[in-house]
């Protein structure tokens, strides 16, 4: 759907048509809130080590830190022919759960279960499979087992040396064996128990109080020495070069490292891999920690992804000859983190948090033109200090989304002087321009290269960000007054009650119109034609292209100018109230009822926000870390130029491009055609618009790799609105090469 009125591409200075007032009454607000179309959850980059409750031959159980048990199944899973006590090898599907004195055991494909119960004078130790090992009053351990009439057997251990005190019980890739971890005349023995008949071996024996030790039905592998595990009696274990690599598992003959307790900055820890046969390494899986460790079907589950968005739970698993296959099985959810700042502006949702753990970013999620989110959390500034806060209803951070994939926000230093910054081109830029050392200021507005500063001395900035990564500029300072930024235009009261005068920031001309406020604005906004005038307990838009005039609501909370409507909220009731002003006939409804709860300070741009170039609007949920996305419902305006950087090159190339700026008021998909004097194309270059501007660069290069000649050349933009409303735009001009 395209708007019915025109919209003006003059320039500030020219010719505007004056058309008579029209006088509304704010309809009464809709009952019904709308429903969002996305919400997005802003996340740590700290990736989460997690550990298994249960890892078997048809699924496992994870707890990423402190947070509930998730099972997963493995999809290829296939039941065993038999399954029960008889059966130990089925016991690798078998979970556990004791209360009391009685296990019981269920095997996970099949279905089947059994019960064991513990006798008196027996305290439970560990369980595996189908087996469960206690120890009664003396000291002696016994393996029990449920037996098919329903009684359970006791199986005592045998072998265990006389006098030796266990510490510690660890299972491992079996439900053959247990290993159980002793002491004995200041000495560390690690050995394992035959769950099937109850015979103990000592196999390695250590001055390590806690030695690392994993193991399957092949191996032992305990204070880096290693033994098979069908090894004759009286066989030395092997010793192992040490790393500073944890054991973590042992699948088949095959020992998996990981965990290093040092790692070179700028560097992963991996996963590795050590044949117990050969002795040859390999890696297994690259920027691997935590969560690593092996199942019961002598297999190993690891944790392994570059970041938080990509931290996923891989099997371990032999192949045919004896190698190892990894598979994702499981996706890890990435922590929420909570959201203190948010801003929406050409299509792009930015959330400001502590997401790189204690430093503060801005991450990014694309939206689609109707709203709904379409891409993954995203860096989109480098790493930030924490900004000092204002008291009052106002966002902390002060910010600006500034429509052209930056955002700008108030810095204060540890002095309290204060500085504009400007991020979003990159994630390791940040650009800022000092503010003379001014204090308990505001940003005022702002699009694409200036950003408005209100300053606590009085005084107000019009700060310059261009097109490059240079500083900031303060190009205006003035007496503070209401004000609004929008495109290369300032707007300010003028010397009349109701008039407001707009200043081209480039040439300086000037403008005035009439808006039929009935004083001197303290609030003025502009977005593409539209301008809003608030004094208090009245408030008004005045739209440029057909001169009229407006009426809306001014009876509760600071409001936030957007593309034919008006956000507010109302903090009493916690609605967040649009008004529909695009027709010339203002109608109000409850778009959102927001939580009664804050979870940040301020309304715009601390507890929701809205695109000024594009209609969406985004507010905090409740849920922590969470943003929702609901669309306005208003048609946008037509795609026009708000401002624009074009120049020539005096030298081009691929690490120093020609890149203009075309900033436009909406997202848009671009063509920009260059053509020589005689009006041959030598280049042709497409791509869609960074939030709302245009952002080409051309290399000096034709379609065919050649350098193109120096001298004059014809540029042509062509840009289709990405949300299909409204005409496309054509831009012209030239520009000289060299």
């Amino acid at each position: 759907m395209s708007r019915s009125r025109r919209l003006v591409h003059a320039a500030v200075g020219g010719v505007v048509a004056l058309s008579c007032t029209v006088l509304t009454t704010p309809a009464q607000a809709a009952p019904e809130p709308e429903a969002p179309v996305g919400t997005v959850r802003l996340v740590t980059e700290k990736r989460v080590t997690v550990d298994y409750p249960w890892a078997g031959a048809s699924g496992f159980q994870y707890r990423p830190g402190t947070t509930t048990v998730t099972t997963v199944d493995h999809p290829d899973t296939v039941p065993p022919a038999h399954a029960g006590p008889d059966d130990l090898a089925s016991g690798a599907d078998v979970m556990s759960t004791r209360a009391g004195q009685t296990v019981t055991q269920r095997h996970r494909s099949t279905g089947v279960t059994a019960t064991v119960t513990i006798p008196s004078g027996q305290a439970y130790r560990a369980a595996v499979g189908w087996s469960v090992l206690t120890m009664d009053g003396t000291g002696a351990l016994h393996v029990l087992r449920a037996t098919a009439g329903g009684t359970t057997a006791d199986t005592p251990v045998t072998g265990f040396p006389t006098g030796a005190r266990p510490v510690h019980y660890r299972t491992g890739g079996s439900v053959a064996h247990l290993a159980i971890v002793s002491a004995l005349d200041g000495k560390t023995s690690v050995g394992l128990v035959d769950l099937s008949d109850g015979a103990f071996r000592t196999y390695v024996t250590t001055a390590e109080a806690t030695p690392q030790l994993a193991f399957n039905d092949r191996w032992l592998v305990a204070d880096w020495k290693a033994i098979r595990v069908d090894a004759g009696p009286g066989t030395e274990p092997t010793a192992l070069t040490r790393t500073d690599a944890q054991l973590e598992a042992v699948v088949g003959d095959q020992l998996l490292l990981g965990n290093p307790m040092f790692v070179l900055g700028g560097t992963e820890a991996a996963l590795t891999a050590r044949s117990l046969v050969t002795g040859a390494s390999s890696t297994v899986l690259t920027s691997s920690f935590g969560g690593i460790g092996p199942t019961l079907d002598g297999g190993a589950l690891a944790t392994a992804g570059p970041s938080s968005l990509d931290w996923d739970i891989h099997r371990i698993t032999l192949t045919d000859s004896g190698g190892l296959t990894t598979t994702k099985v499981a996706r890890v959810p990435a922590a929420s983190t909570g959201v203190q700042g948010l801003a929406v502006a050409g299509g792009e949702l930015f959330l400001y948090g502590a997401t790189p753990g204690a430093s503060l970013r801005y991450n990014g999620f694309q939206l689609a033109s109707d709203g709904r989110p379409t891409g993954r959390q995203t860096r989109r500034s480098p790493a930030l200090t924490a900004p000092t806060c204002l008291s009052g209803d106002a966002a902390c951070p002060q910010l600006e989304a500034l429509g052209d994939g930056r955002v700008g926000q108030l810095w204060t230093d540890g002095t309290g002087q204060e500085s504009v910054l400007n991020v979003g081109l990159d994630t390791t830029t940040t650009l800022s321009e000092a503010t003379d050392g001014d204090s308990g200021g505001r940003i005022g507005g702002g699009t694409g290269r200036y950003v408005l500063y209100n300053g606590g001395s009085g005084k107000q900035r019009i700060v310059d960000f261009p097109r490059g990564a240079t500083g900031g500029e303060t190009t205006l300072t003035r007496d503070r007054t209401a004000a609004a930024v929008w495109g290369q235009t300032l707007w300010t009261p003028g010397s009349t009650q109701g008039e407001v005068t707009g200043r081209n920031l480039k040439t300086g001309t000037t403008t005035t119109l009439a808006t039929g406020a009935p004083c001197t604005p303290t609030d003025i906004q502009a977005v593409n034609t539209w301008l809003y005038w608030s004094c208090g307990s009245s408030a008004g838009v005045y739209d440029r292209a057909t001169g009229r005039k407006v009426t809306v609501p001014a009876d509760t909370g600071p409001a936030r100018l957007a593309d034919g409507f008006l956000l507010r909220e109302n903090r009493t009731t916690h609605d967040l109230l649009l008004t529909d002003f695009h027709t010339g006939t203002a109608t109000t409804r409850t778009l959102v009822k927001l939580p009664a709860t804050d979870q940040n300070t301020g309304g715009s741009n601390g507890r929701w926000a809205v695109d000024r170039f594009g209609g969406h609007i985004a507010y905090l949920n409740g849920t922590y870390g969470e943003v929702s996305i609901v669309p306005s419902g208003v048609p946008t305006s037509p795609l026009a130029q708000t401002e624009a950087q074009v120049y020539s090159p005096t030298v081009i190339g691929r690490s120093f491009p020609w890149s203009p700026v075309w900033q436009l008021n909406k997202p848009s998909t671009w063509t920009l055609t260059l053509t020589t004097a005689s009006g041959t194309t030598v280049r042709t270059l497409t791509g869609t618009s960074t939030g709302a501007a245009v952002r080409p660069a051309w290399d000096g290069t034709t379609g065919t790799g050649a350098g193109a000649p120096s001298g004059a050349y014809t540029w042509k933009l062509s840009a289709h609105p990405r949300d299909d409303q409204g005409p496309d735009l054509t831009l012209s001009g030239t520009m000289n090469l060299g």
